[in-house]
């Protein structure tokens, strides 16, 4: 599979951001239950200080609460605006040309747009049933895999043991794995991350903890692959406000996050019934959301979907899968708004009339 970077550009950029004015968005994985409650308080008291002044340079204070929170050194931490912004620091430090990135599709759809602008060669391993092992990605040669667990978007939970292989192999490639939705599903990796590996675990505040407006992400790693990270990173990348809120959030003991992350799994598996009965077969997931592939155009759905007020996300073509539609899992009113209203689309596109 050939990439140019053009056409990843324009993959970016035809993407359906379409959910501005939907009266149920359902389309982008945030927390629908809202901000966590001690950045909302932490907003809600700022001053006009936490506006004229810079935040801290590299993030300090929300590495050192990164690290309490995972009990590791500050020194394995790294922050930036969004996951995906330190993803794109880690390919600027630790690719260049001639040096490879390879994945497996479907997968995160900004990977293969930073490698290529970050003179990255992306190398797909296509798929045909389960996750490719180890020996399928080292075959590659790559000098880095990016990985995601949970997959986006297919929610798909990749074996562990996957991740470990990788790791044992002696002068092996550096992996860099995406746990956007790790809190929704309920495990992580990140403590193999650490002195001596070669592991870089890339988290985020915009998903479980409802914070994407504020673009806070962060790293955890070896830290001579985090020093690294924070060279090509650049000074006052997250806000002064932003980390406040996202300090407040992580060093929180109110019970808000896991109330949230159990009404959301338990709307995930009741989706997926309701969805069973219509006649689709959602794929097992383990993040916020759920992949429905469809007959005939994604798009076209997507499309009527929205016209009724509801805002889902779209893929045409996806790799062993075809069309799909991607759906966030949400407070339940909100789904049955949305069953509702599928329901209705799916009976006019049979020929059921209006």
């Amino acid at each position: 599979m050939t990439f140019t970077r053009r056409s990843a550009y324009e993959r970016i950029r035809l993407l359906e951001f379409d959910w501005e004015g939907a009266d149920v968005n359902l389309s982008d994985n945030t927390n629908r239950w809202g901000a966590h409650p001690a950045a909302l308080a932490v907003l809600r008291a700022a001053g006009e200080r936490s506006l004229y002044e810079y935040p801290t340079p590299y993030g300090e204070r929300l590495e050192a609460a990164v690290a309490r929170r995972f009990g590791v050194p500050v020194e394995w931490v790294a922050t930036g605006c969004g996951s995906d912004d330190v993803l794109d620091c880690a390919l600027r430090a630790l690719g260049g040309p001639g040096r490879r990135l390879v994945f497996v599709p479907p997968t995160f759809s900004m990977v293969v747009s930073l490698a290529l602008a970050n003179g990255l060669e992306p190398v797909a391993v296509e798929r045909s049933g389960a996750f490719p092992g180890a020996a399928a990605l080292l075959a590659e040669r790559p000098h880095l895999v990016y990985l995601c667990r949970p997959e986006n978007p297919t929610g798909e939970l990749l074996p562990r043991a996957v991740v470990e292989e990788l790791l044992a192999v002696p002068d092996g490639p550096v992996v860099l794995l995406d746990e956007a939705y790790a809190e929704f599903a309920g495990e992580s990796l990140l403590s193999l991350a650490g002195q001596g590996s070669r592991l870089v675990v890339l988290r985020t505040m915009s998903k479980a903890y409802g914070l994407a407006g504020l673009r806070v992400g962060y790293a955890v790693g070896d830290p001579s692959l985090v020093r690294e990270i924070e060279k090509a990173r650049g000074p006052f990348k997250v806000g002064r406000l932003a980390e406040e809120a996202a300090v407040a959030a992580l060093e929180s003991s109110d019970d808000w996050l896991a109330r949230s992350l159990g009404e959301a799994r338990e709307n995930r598996e009741r989706l997926a019934v309701r969805l069973r009965e219509l006649g689709l077969q959602p794929l097992p997931s383990a993040a916020n959301f759920l992949l429905v592939p469809v007959e005939g155009s994604a798009r076209v759905l997507a499309g009527a979907l929205r016209e009724r007020g509801i805002a889902v996300r779209a893929f045409a073509g996806l790799p062993g899968i075809g069309d799909a539609i991607r759906v966030t899992v949400a407070p339940w009113p909100q789904l049955e708004r949305f069953l509702v209203v599928l329901e209705k689309v799916l009976h006019k596109r049979a020929g059921g009339g209006r």
